[in-house]
């Protein structure tokens, strides 16, 4: 028979889990983050990429990213908040080196500097994604409360070599980072009965690609 999910503790780490990370999403939405210095920003920013990499491992969630890649949503999509969150996470777990945001970077040389894994096996396929000839996937973020519509890119890196790739050029920390918190949020929200309906509501743009499809890497899922 099938174990009913969640168990008694799944759900009491689930609600510790949660709970951090709602307690962090309140605090990266807010208008007042910003005003936070660079350091302390970097920090909660760690801390909500680390939560939501926990929570992936959830079976009903990794089945719910599942059924995105396999259509449920765009592909890239799937890609961005299983792949791309999971790589942030790993870039900021792995190398501890930075101090922001902006400072963070990664080359092929440093993610190989033991072994090749999950960060250098993600952009080399990650180079590969493509949308009329650019790694670039553009969506709307409108906050209802504001009644404000902000338009953001994730911009997938077109080189993996020895030169620097900066998290900030495939994602900004201020937009960036609220889209990110979003989408954590969107997909988490799946295993919540009745749960409320979202401030911020991201869309994404509608392509034409040149081409009669886009070129997606196939990319599996970090650990």
């Amino acid at each position: 028979m099938n174990e009913v999910k969640p168990n008694k503790t799944e759900l009491k780490a689930l609600g510790l889990f949660y709970n951090r990370f709602y307690d962090l999403y309140n605090e990266i939405i807010s208008d007042d983050f910003f005003l936070n210095n660079s350091k302390i920003r970097f920090y909660k920013t760690r801390e909500i990429f680390a939560v939501y990499k926990e929570l992936l491992s959830y079976e009903p969630i990794k089945h719910y990213i599942k059924f995105i890649k396999n259509g449920g949503r765009p592909h890239l999509e799937g890609i961005i908040i299983d792949d791309l969150f999971s790589f942030i996470r790993n870039i900021l777990a792995h190398f501890p080196l930075f101090d922001d945001w902006n400072s963070v970077y990664i080359n092929k040389n440093l993610a190989t500097w033991i072994k090749s894994g999950t960060i250098d096996k993600f952009l080399t396929k990650c180079i590969k994604i493509k949308i009329d000839g650019k790694g670039i996937v553009k969506y709307r973020m409108w906050e209802k409360d504001k009644k404000k519509m902000t338009y953001i890119s994730v911009n997938f890196p077109e080189k993996y070599d020895t030169n620097n790739v900066y998290l900030k050029d495939i994602i900004s920390e201020e937009n960036g980072l609220k889209l990110c918190v979003t989408f954590m949020k969107q997909v988490l929200a799946t295993q919540i009965k009745n749960s409320e309906e979202s401030n911020i509501i991201v869309m994404s743009q509608v392509y034409f690609p040149a081409t009669h499809s886009a070129v997606v890497a196939g990319i599996e899922g970090s650990n």
